[in-house]
């Protein structure tokens, strides 16, 4: 008969949350999104690779997106950024996404990452993929319904966000001039007109 003096008994199962959990979460999630893409990943399947349970994941995470933001290290939640336009009267729709963009490409705190995610996605075909995955199924599968019912709104959505990536890279990685010191206010009333027209275009028009 056993005193109860010994030592316990290892527990054998899935690993508990500790310091390196976390890492390791993203670390599994970061292989399963680029091997088997944004819908064939699975929480459980990434939860399985960690060694951990899938309550911990969505412990850490919360949803199968909000890890998938946390993988990119993108450092905002594509949700915000439908709600601040979701907010826009359809009429107004161009400037809102307009200054929207210029809010999180305009906070130094932001930039950085981001600029970090675009370098990564021109020279690394795996942080490509990725980029692809989270802009088409987190933020244009998001915007593209607030456009017109034209058939070719997801183009029209790409063209819309392409053309403020230029914008962007332009005046804040190339610092471009005068675009570079130009105020957010003239940049948002010369683009917003333009990006309107993507919203308001229908199928017979081919902008």
């Amino acid at each position: 008969m056993s005193s109860g003096s010994g030592p316990a008994r290892e527990r054998r199962g899935r690993r508990p949350g500790g310091p390196d959990t976390r890492s390791g979460v993203l670390d599994a999630a970061r292989h399963e999104f680029g091997e088997r893409g944004y819908d064939g990943a699975t929480v459980r399947a990434i939860a399985a690779r960690a060694g951990v349970d899938a309550a911990l994941v969505h412990h850490y995470f919360g949803t199968k997106e909000q890890l998938f933001v946390a993988v990119m290290e993108v450092p905002l939640e594509p949700s915000w950024i439908v709600e601040q336009v979701a907010e826009a009267d359809r009429g107004e729709l161009g400037q809102r996404v307009a200054r929207t963009f210029f809010q999180v490409w305009g906070d130094p705190l932001r930039r950085g990452p981001l600029f970090a995610m675009l370098r990564s996605a021109m020279t690394n075909e795996k942080a490509a993929a990725l980029l692809r995955q989270f802009v088409t199924r987190t933020l244009l599968a998001r915007l593209s319904p607030m456009l017109s019912d034209a058939p070719d709104r997801e183009l029209r959505t790409e063209l819309m966000v392409s053309q403020l990536i230029g914008i962007g890279m332009l005046r804040y990685v190339v610092q471009a001039e005068p675009l570079a010191s130009a105020s957010e206010e003239e940049i948002v009333a010369m683009v917003a007109p333009v990006l309107q027209r993507y919203v308001d275009a229908t199928a017979s028009d081919p902008t």
